[in-house]
């Protein structure tokens, strides 16, 4: 009896411990599938980690009041496969963000892509955004022309 207990005991946990980064991930539900720009952010923070990384920024709403946002992009491991570094982005820096904003109306948003002051575009992923300056035709950055991948532009 004992034995038939410690079984189902090491099988339980050997399946939450398989299982059990499948159930902490979430998808992207709670965020709005509109674009929104916010010219003149200014950023606050910016955290260099996994499973995402976090930008706060400061940016005026429609009435002129300065809101607090914090975004979240996907893993350092994949944004640096874009051209990302710890240091792209550094407080005081003042960008263009556009964002795909929580439904919940909070000032959280998923990342689309930051335009900085130079004209930088730095994505999320591949994928976002499809004019300008990007890190396709930066002299010294990446490929010289970009891949024919489409466009995730509002």
């Amino acid at each position: 009896m004992k034995s038939m207990l410690l079984v189902r005991f090491v099988l339980c946990v050997g399946f939450l411990g398989v299982c059990g980064s499948a159930l902490a991930h979430h998808g992207s539900a709670a965020y709005s599938e509109k674009l929104v720009e916010l010219k003149q952010a200014t950023v606050t923070k910016f955290l260099w980690a996994s499973p995402h990384c976090l930008i706060n920024f400061d940016a005026k709403n429609d009435k002129g009041n300065v809101e607090h946002w914090v975004i979240e992009t996907g893993p350092a491991t994949n944004i640096g496969l874009i051209g990302w570094t710890k240091t792209s982005i550094a407080p005081g820096d003042v960008t263009t963000v556009y964002l795909y904003p929580s439904k919940a109306g909070a000032p959280v948003g998923r990342l689309n892509k930051l335009v900085l002051a130079d004209g930088t575009e730095l994505h999320d992923t591949q994928l976002g955004g499809a004019t300008g300056k990007n890190r396709y035709n930066v002299p010294g950055q990446g490929q010289t022309s970009a891949p024919d991948a489409g466009s995730n532009s509002k």
